[in-house]
């Protein structure tokens, strides 16, 4: 027999190489083939339920690293709401309208206006469908565990139908309205635009500061002065109806070079530094109030400009005078609106200037600034041309410039139920906090919603035209298009006419109306995902409405968030989300937005056939997701070494309870060693923790927890002396089974705490375990345990662990003076201060202390005893490291002076031989071999 057939060596199947770009997937198809989701909740019917709503991602394309953070998020929330006693149903979705999916099909040499409307949307829908494939394959891959057969997708029948019965009930309660406004419009795609369809980036633009002659001084301005006007859009000039001045405001009449101005009197430096004015005489001063209603010429067409008054125009640049031209500013047509002034657009739906500008029909607006500069310089108007840079409104999908375009559109009314809305912001839990105040500064200065788009993929506005014009939006119509929508899907709108999608009664002879034509227009898909608290939450009988959280990125406070709290206020009076978590954006490891074209992207795909899923979900974890990511791929490098020692460490636990029945070896609390209580007392402090991080969503302190508790309290302490007892002692022997006891609960509580986030791990350790549960995922959480004298347990080993640290200093230290090698050859003798000394004394009748720092001999001397000079000091005393003396032990590897006095072991010392005659008496006869290492 061999040294090494007497010790308890670990063994185990569990692989200590993961393999899981390979192995994942096995896992993946495991569960989908067994169910475990629906088992899981089965299960849970009937428990308290906690509804996270998926936000939809729009279905084009494979998914981003930013569609991995926030699908594992939410996975990572919804696993662990399951497993701790909620009924938590993961319903995910996706968002199908809209122009991007146009837009692909373009660049597939499919012509939209080549074609009927209705094959151009079933062209659309299948595209979509594809996509949805596509996508829902790269989130399981993720380990995203949820209804992925039942998913909700906004090209549904049922899903129309119910969007349009939102719009139905703001249309009742008249919040939607016909009107022309000025809105975002986007020349590029020819359609109106959202403010969450808005991004911004820097362009250069024109400067021009412009002088209008006065016509009507109300006897205060000279009739020979002019007004100064600055713009940064020299195309709207002919658009202009007035000149708003603040009526808070001083205004001067100055004269420069024989000529007279009026600006602002605050401005009146900058102006005259950027006009190059030297000698500037002030004549007049006044206030804005006493120039409303004055008149001024437009300097191109000679017609009158009103002067009016309005508290929009401020003293941050320009002049304190400012150009207003209804038809292409919110301000402007605000302020308009007031005094009377004409609406009207210069530009037609391709960004071409239209009649309403004389002069510069047929010229693309860009191109008509140099146009109308010039035009302004014949006519003596314009005072100064520069350019500079600032940030300008895009469309964030062509990525174009867009204008604002006053147009004939469909609005829902903000305005008519703000305060509503602002009422509901202050009942919803926001994490990060700033978030509330983001949103409801959102709400309160957002103008109303332009729901109308002029495109051909999305849901048809419900609306209905009488012979004269007169729109039709009655209960009886809507109800009517709405239950056609859920029999047949919106695509029968443009399928049959407007009479055959009326109700009884609208189209017989007695009808008033007469001849009916149909709506056109689409609405803006952010309706449609924002209605899905209707046609999702309150539909899905295992769902609830309102949700308890929504979680998307930060730019959905002007997307989702904001349009779903619009329609869900507007249709129920109350806000579709009790919480809202948002994240940051993932941008590459320099912090620039990530982008193909840049070169800079990082895919999960790419990670996972590297590192595996596991990774991606533990980076997840890591990360503060509450502001911008930063990615590359050395993050998920670390993440993978921090991956390996979690594995490590609960696979050399798995390898030494390999031959533990908890059933029958168990070793109860009270007849635990000191130590090990310790260590259950840690590991209950540690579910208390986790437990409440996960409710908090703060998954990194989680990670924190759990990996301090595996590295710093088992691995580099209780792991590292357990060789010492779980290899050498007899198999029974109760030392040793105390200790399997703290690690058999260790697996099972850290395997179930580990699992949201890396859930094929946890179900890889599982069935080592012997659980009655046949996944991990349909076990739940632990609870953590008030232990008895725990409080007392944790200081006095918090102490001894701090000793213990200054006793690895000197054993280091003496290492590097070559006085020791394994610190198993060392004698440590320490001088202690009187706390220490009782601490020690305390201990050492419930541990083996010399075993526990990991050395052959140790020697307490009496407090107060002096330290020789070459002793290692720290604050509670010195230590002294020396060789212990005698012979190794070729079974435990301490050094001892005990070895030899068993005859037959000569090899061994008194403890080991005396383990290997009782547990091997046929080695007593054979004799051992040597020599073995554990």
């Amino acid at each position: 027999m061999k040294v090494k057939d007497t010790l308890n060596l670990a063994k185990t199947d569990f692989p200590m190489r993961a393999g899981l770009p390979n192995r994942e997937p096995v896992w993946e198809k495991a569960w989908e083939d067994n169910k475990v989701y629906e088992k899981r909740q089965k299960l849970n019917e009937g428990k308290p339920s906690f509804i996270l709503h998926d936000g939809p991602p729009f279905a084009n394309g494979n998914i981003h690293m930013g569609h991995a953070l926030n699908k594992v998020t939410k996975d990572i929330i919804v696993r662990y709401k399951s497993m701790n006693g909620f009924y938590s149903p993961y319903v995910p979705g996706w968002d199908t309208h809209g122009l991007p999916i146009e837009q692909q099909l373009a660049k597939k040499g499919v012509h939209r206006k080549e074609m009927d409307m209705v094959t151009y949307r079933q062209m659309c829908r299948d595209f979509a469908l594809k996509e949805i494939d596509k996508q829902r394959k790269d989130f399981k891959r993720l380990g995203v565990s949820g209804d992925w057969d039942h998913p909700y997708i906004t090209l549904q029948k049922e899903f129309e139908a119910e969007e349009i019965r939102v719009f139905g009930k703001m249309a009742e309660k008249g919040y939607i309205y016909h009107g022309l406004k000025p809105v975002y419009w986007s020349w590029s795609s020819e359609s109106t635009l959202a403010e969450a369809e808005i991004e911004y980036k820097d362009v250069k633009s024109p400067s021009i500061y412009v002088a209008f002659p006065v016509k009507d001084g109300k006897g205060i301005v000279d009739q020979d002065a002019r007004f100064i006007i600055w713009t940064t859009t020299p195309w709207t000039i002919p658009a202009n109806q007035g000149i708003a001045v603040n009526p808070r405001f001083n205004y001067v009449q100055v004269l420069v070079n024989g000529e007279k101005f009026v600006v602002a009197e605050d401005m009146l430096s900058s102006v005259s530094a950027a006009l190059d004015w030297k000698d500037v005489q002030v004549q007049k001063t006044f206030k804005g109030s006493d120039m409303d209603r004055m008149v001024a010429s437009h300097p191109l067409y000679g017609r009158d400009s009103l002067v009016i008054n309005a508290d929009h125009v401020t003293l941050d640049a320009g002049t304190g005078l400012v150009h207003t031209a209804p038809g292409h500013g919110e301000d402007d047509y605000k302020a308009g609106i007031k005094y009377g002034l004409p609406v009207e657009s210069v530009l037609d739906e391709h960004g071409v200037m239209n009649e309403n500008a004389p002069g510069f029909e047929g010229v693309f607006y860009d191109k008509a600034n140099k146009m109308v500069t010039a035009a302004l310089t014949e006519k003596k108007a314009l005072l100064k041309l520069d350019f500079f840079t600032h940030s300008y409104p895009h469309d964030w999908r062509t990525k174009k410039p867009v204008v604002f375009r006053a147009t004939t559109q469909w609005f829902a009314s903000v305005d008519a139920f703000r305060q509503q809305i602002l009422d509901q912001i202050e009942k919803v839990n926001f994490k990060p906090a700033w978030g509330k105040t983001r949103l409801y500064n959102m709400i309160r200065d957002r103008g109303d919603w332009v729901i109308s788009r002029q495109r051909a993929w999305g849901v048809p506005l419900p609306i209905f035209y009488a012979e004269d014009g007169t729109p039709i939006m009655e209960k009886a119509t809507i109800d009517h298009v709405a239950d056609l929508f859920a029999e047949h899907g919106s695509n029968y709108w443009f399928e049959k006419d407007a009479k055959d999608l009326l109700p009884e009664g609208y189209t017989n002879e007695h009808s008033p109306h007469g001849e009916f034509t149909k709506e056109t227009d689409i609405m803006d898909v952010w309706f449609d995902s924002g209605s899905s608290h209707q046609a999702v939450l309150a539909q899905r009988p295992e769902l609830r409405y309102p949700a308890d959280l929504y979680l998307e990125g930060s730019d959905q406070y002007r997307g989702w968030f904001n349009s779903s709290l619009i329609t869900a206020v507007a249709a129920t009076g109350i806000a579709p989300y009790k919480g809202i978590l948002s994240q940051g954006f993932t941008l590459d490891g320099k912090g620039q937005k990530m982008s193909k074209s840049l070169g800079n992207t990082i895919v999960p795909d790419t990670i996972e056939k590297q590192f595996g899923a596991e990774i991606i979900r533990l980076w997840v974890a890591t990360v503060d997701a509450s502001s911008d990511v930063r990615v590359s791929v050395d993050n998920f490098a670390q993440t993978s070494e921090a991956y390996r020692k979690i594995r490590n460490t609960m696979r050399f636990m798995l390898a030494n309870t390999s031959d533990f029945d908890p059933e029958k070896n168990a070793v109860a609390y009270g007849d635990l060693g000191a130590v090990d209580k310790y260590m259950l007392v840690r590991l209950n402090e540690v579910i208390k923790g986790v437990l409440a991080d996960y409710e908090a969503y703060d998954f990194a302190a989680v990670d924190k927890a759990i990996s301090t508790f595996l590295v710093s309290d088992l691995s580099a302490f209780y792991l590292d002396f357990a060789k010492d007892v779980v290899y050498i002692e007899a198999a029974d022997d109760i030392k040793r089974r105390r200790m399997q006891t703290v690690m058999f609960k260790s697996l099972v509580a850290l395997t179930k705490l580990l699992l949201p986030i890396l859930p094929h791990t946890a179900e890889e350790i599982w069935p080592y375990l012997h659980q009655s549960e046949e996944f991990a995922y349909l076990s739940n959480m632990p609870v953590a345990e008030e232990l008895p004298e725990a409080a007392d347990l944790k200081s006095k080993w918090s102490a001894f662990l701090a000793f213990r640290s200054e006793v690895q200093k000197a054993l280091e230290e003496a290492r590097n003076a070559k006085v020791i090698g394994k610190s198993l050859e060392a004698a440590v003798t320490v001088y202690p201060t009187a706390e220490l000394s009782a601490l020690l004394a305390e201990l050492d009748g419930q541990a083996d202390l010399k075993q526990l720092l990991i050395v052959s001999a140790l020697d307490v001397q009496a407090a107060g005893t002096k330290a020789p000079a070459d002793a290692a000091e720290f604050a509670d005393g010195a230590i002294v490291v020396q060789h212990a003396e005698g012979t190794v032990c070729d079974r435990c590897r301490m050094t001892r002076t005990d070895v030899g006095t068993d005859a037959a072991f000569p090899m061994l010392c008194e403890r080991c031989a005396k383990i290997v005659r009782t547990s091997f008496p046929e080695a007593v006869e054979t004799g051992l071999e040597v020599k073995a290492k554990k």
